[in-house]
């Protein structure tokens, strides 16, 4: 299983070096803001991702802080209520998931690439959302963020735009 997802996460990471930089926004509390960030078959938000599966980001930042540990952690709004949105610990774990040959430690102005599978599970409802996409290290300091819209589709309404 491991080796598939091995396969599979680089598989899609040639992929997404063919996609151009997709268009996010800054945070709301004016965090660091990543170097680019491509989002496979989105250059225009809203990102369309049908449930059931993983809307698929590299995320290109530079560190600014010496680092042992980063954690993704994501914040959802719709409908003017914002909820954290709950990542398994392998996906949050943005140090298990860095490309290129890039591992933990981090020295500060070290840039790298994160390659982030955001899965939106079957339950969820079918509706825009604001996504907050923050990587926290082990002292909590934001090392990048950003917000991208998506809309949550069933079935095989796909692709994005």
């Amino acid at each position: 299983m491991f080796g598939k997802l091995v396969i599979l996460s680089c598989l899609m990471a040639a992929i997404l070096a063919k996609d151009p930089a997709t268009e996010v926004n800054r945070c709301s509390k004016g965090q660091p803001f990543p170097l680019e960030v491509r989002a496979l078959n989105c250059i225009t938000p809203p990102c369309t991702i049908v449930k059931g599966t993983a809307m698929i980001f590299e995320i290109d930042f530079v560190n600014n802080f010496t680092t042992t540990s980063l954690t993704t952690q994501v914040r959802a709004t719709t409908l003017g209520i914002t909820v954290p949105y709950i990542l398994p610990e392998d996906v949050a774990d943005v140090c298990r998931n860095l490309m290129y040959y890039a591992y933990c430690p981090l020295d500060p102005t070290e840039d790298v690439t994160y390659l982030f599978n955001f899965y939106i599970m079957e339950t969820y409802p079918e509706i825009p959302v604001k996504v907050e996409i923050s990587l926290v290290n082990q002292d909590k300091d934001v090392v990048t963020c950003f917000s991208c819209p998506i809309k949550v589709v069933g079935g095989n309404a796909g692709g994005g735009n």
